[in-house]
């Protein structure tokens, strides 16, 4: 699997290209799955932030308002009932899963509850593009600041990189420098603080920085 952490999605001509690298196809297409599942598990998302994902709204046009040649929606909290001989397929058939912002923290849960994390690791062309929580989710941490789903055990996630991810550099008045850095002395391990012009690829192993923007190493 390839990965495209992003903080703010596919915002730049940058990271479009890194993502039309890892695709080897052009956008329009490749056949896409969105997955707006972290979004419920934070309190400031909810069915009308889903729906404007799902729709590609203007909001998101940096994720599923790209331009995709196919765009279907694939919601982890129903695969356990759908049973996997249903979804497997729609998930190896696709080129790309979208996978959106929310809580890291359910978004892992539900990722093993249904078992798309046992999945990921046979899929080797499959490319992952994640915003905010759907980037953070592939870490091994995400750091207390970023739980807010009541059900966390802590806040530990999926560990499949070995790296943390601070989203939203200066997007926020608490996203500050400042902020980012007593978050990382708390990790533990390497990290990055990353902007919306920013994106981190992951290839065969490979970590690449890709930013028309600001971001910040720490080396724990």
């Amino acid at each position: 699997m390839q990965l495209l952490l992003t903080s703010g999605g596919v915002t730049n001509a940058s990271i479009h290209a890194a993502l039309e690298r890892m695709l080897d196809r052009p956008v329009a297409e490749a056949r896409a799955l969105c997955v707006p599942t972290a979004q419920w598990g934070h309190p400031l998302c909810g069915p009308a932030s889903v729906r404007g994902l799902i729709a590609a709204d203007p909001d998101f046009r940096h994720l599923t308002g790209l331009g995709w040649g196919s765009l279907g929606a694939l919601e982890l909290t129903a695969l356990p009932t759908i049973g996997a001989d249903r979804w497997v397929p729609w998930v190896r058939e696709a080129d790309v899963l979208l996978v959106d912002g929310g809580d890291a923290t359910y978004l892992a849960h539900w990722l093993r509850e249904s078992g798309l994390a046992d999945l990921l690791p046979t899929l080797p062309d499959l490319v992952w593009v994640g915003v905010s929580a759907g980037s953070m989710v592939l870490t091994p941490r995400i750091g207390e600041l970023f739980v807010e789903w009541a059900g966390a055990p802590d806040d530990r996630t999926l560990g499949l990189v070995d790296f943390a991810i601070f989203p939203h550099l200066n997007a926020f008045a608490t996203h500050t420098p400042e902020a980012a850095e007593r978050w990382a002395a708390g990790i533990g391990g390497p990290a990055y603080a990353i902007d919306e012009q920013t994106a981190i690829a992951v290839v065969d192993g490979r970590v690449e920085v890709v930013s028309e923007g600001e971001w910040t190493r720490f080396d724990g």
